[in-house]
Formats: structure tokens, sequence, C-alpha cells
């Protein structure tokens, strides 16, 4: 049994077809690891949503960004952002079993060394920690009041974690640290208006997982979600968005060798 772990996706179907077989990935024996962002963008967000779905507990897949937002949208609750790709996926007759599923998925997942989520981790959160944090935010979002939820999850307020966080600020530090998450300072301030290489860091920020002393760094983190910073592969670290979405490629590594395996996208894949 091989597990394969896989950047974002975002409704780039075609592209993860070719990818799975690149990998000879076998649903009867392998499993894969979704780092979230599955939708939207490309051109194929229904198709991938389906196919993911159909796979059932071969698939692990923690949300992302995107994912979220699809959530909202398919809520009424958040204006629609003018270049998304989702009407077919809200206009379709099994959305309501889609967003079912979507909304029960993890925010992050721990197994063995390996902790897979979207964009990262806070450096004063363990992953034991951080696990038990993304607990809070899954109950709620699969429980009956994930519409109140919703509705004050999105904002960039609080920037920081505080063990004294309650209600819907403090969920929202968990939500924003693990799906949109780049930069932070050493005090794990988080800054989300930068999203460009490494070379365009502002002073005084850090990418999260540079934060030295960052209580995660002893397990391997597996994410996604800066298509700017490119594969970037690290004892303990995984960051697997290599720009699917916008003509460059998707990666898949094989989490027991660290194999690695990808694919050209299809210029006719990106969005503007």
């Amino acid at each position: 049994m091989a597990t394969y772990a896989i950047g974002d996706i975002q409704g780039c179907f075609d592209s993860l077809l070719q990818l799975l077989d690149k990998c000879r990935f076998d649903p009867s024996n392998d499993r894969l690891w979704l780092v979230g962002d599955l939708v939207n963008r490309g051109p194929r967000s229904l198709e991938t949503l389906r196919f993911l779905r159909g796979l059932g507990p071969v698939a692990t897949a923690v949300l992302g960004n995107h994912d979220l937002y699809l959530l909202m949208a398919a809520a009424g609750i958040d204006r629609r952002s003018k270049g998304d790709t989702l009407d077919e996926i809200l206009d379709a007759p099994d959305c309501k079993e889609l967003m079912d599923w979507l909304r029960h998925r993890p925010l992050c997942h721990q197994e063995g060394e390996f902790c897979l989520v979207h964009a990262g981790l806070l450096p004063q959160w363990t992953v034991a920690r951080a696990r038990a944090l993304a607990a809070e935010v899954e109950a709620v979002l699969a429980g009956p009041t994930y519409l109140d939820f919703m509705a004050n999850m999105w904002g960039s307020e609080p920037a920081a974690w505080s063990d004294d966080l309650e209600g819907w600020p403090r969920l929202r530090v968990i939500v924003n640290a693990m799906t949109r998450m780049r930069l932070c300072t050493a005090d794990g301030v988080m800054e989300f208006k930068t999203k460009g290489e490494l070379s365009s860091v502002p002073a005084g920020l850090m990418p999260w997982f540079e934060v030295p002393g960052r209580l995660s760094a002893g397990d391997v983190l597996v994410t996604g979600h800066w298509s700017a910073l490119g594969l970037k592969i690290e004892p303990n670290l995984l960051a697997l968005d290599s720009g699917c979405l916008w003509g460059r490629h998707l990666t898949a590594i094989r989490l027991e060798d660290r194999s690695l395996f990808q694919v050209d996208c299809s210029p006719g894949e990106a969005r503007d």
C-alpha cells in the first residue's frame, strides 16, 4: 500500500487523472492525501469533487480556503468573486450531497510523523495541539449551527493566537492559520496580503515554516496553498502546490519513500 500526497488541484481534473495514471494509483491498495483547494478557478471542479467523494475512505482531503469559499457560496453567505468557476457545482443536482461531504472534511489530519494541512501551523502549536484545535472547528462545521459559523468565519482579525480567545474569533484564527497563512512574525502574528515569492517577503515577516523554534518542527508538515513558493521539499516540510492552475505542474509525493511524480498542466486549465 502506498500513500500519495497531492498538491492543490483547484478543479484541474484532467491533470489529476493524468497524475494518478503516472503514479499507477490503485484505489484497492493505495491511498490519496489531498492538501485542500480541491476546487475553483480550474474548469472541472464538479468532476473533481464527485471523483474524490466517490473514493470514500481511500481519499483523505483537508479543507483549503477555496473549499471553504465554495461552502460559503453554496450557503449564500458571501459575495461571489468575479473569477470563480463554481456555477456548475452550485447548479448540480447533487450539490447538497457534495457540500455535506465537503463540510465534513478535516482542517488537518495527523498520522504517524505526517501532518496534512492546507496552509500551515502557527509556531506556538504542536501538531497534537493543532489537531485538537482543528477538531473544534470541525465539530461546528459539521453541526447544526454551521451556517452561523460560516457567516462569522471570514476576516483577518484577530491576527494572532491566544489561549484566551473564545467564540468566533477563536475559530477564525484557527481557520486562517490552517487555510490562509503564508507569513507571520516570529511571535506568530499572521499577515495575509503578501502572496509572492520568498524574495518579496517584507521585513519583519517570515514563512511560517522558518520561524525559529516552531513547535511542529519535529513532524513532517504536508501542505499546499502557496503556488508562488513552488515545490519545496525539506526533511520536515513537503510543500506541494506547484502551480497546476497556472499552467505549471501538479505534483504527488509518495510518503513512504518520498518519490516525486509530476505532470505538466495544460495552459487551458489556467485562469487569470
